[in-house]
């Protein structure tokens, strides 16, 4: 082989090593740093106010005021119940309403938050994701009665 060939190879092969290294460093450096802040739902509105308990709502399949998290999996946490209110957050954080000691769940990983009596849940950017029914979360996407949110090891299923 002939010495050029093996130089570029070598330049080749230093870019992709540089290029790994500076994922890797931003993947952490995203981890390190402080705790987002989210912007809150929106106020409600009157006609809104009147659909969070639920009244109204033809079929009744979508999430009422009362709605809660329980956790079904790992088999250290399952049972654990989380209170849906307006707005809460999920992640490792202090600050988060559901903190969760899990490697792959981001300091400030998701939220669920209620506009217009439904609820939705948001990914927040986390390094792993967000799921809902096993699909990836990659805008807000309203969550139902009996579906399945995955953060990190940890699934909930909403009741409600």
């Amino acid at each position: 082989m002939p010495d050029s060939l093996l130089t570029i190879l070598k330049f080749c092969f230093l870019a992709l090593l540089y290029l790994f290294f500076v994922r890797v460093l931003r993947a952490v450096w995203a981890e390190m740093s402080p705790a987002r802040i989210v912007a809150p739902a929106p106020a409600p509105t009157a006609r809104s106010a009147r659909n969070w308990g639920g009244a109204g709502r033809v079929g009744g399949a979508g999430a009422k005021a009362g709605s809660r998290l329980r956790v079904i999996e790992p088999a250290e946490t399952k049972g654990q119940v989380y209170e849906l209110g307006e707005e809460l957050t999920v992640g490792r954080a202090g600050g988060c309403q559901i903190t969760l000691d899990d490697t792959y769940v981001s300091q400030l990983h998701a939220r669920v938050f209620r506009r217009e009596g439904q609820l939705y849940v948001e990914d927040l950017g986390s390094t792993n994701g967000t799921y809902l029914n096993r699909k990836k979360v990659t805008a807000p996407i309203a969550i139902r009665r009996g579906d399945r949110l995955q953060i990190g090891k940890t699934v909930m299923e909403l009741q409600g």
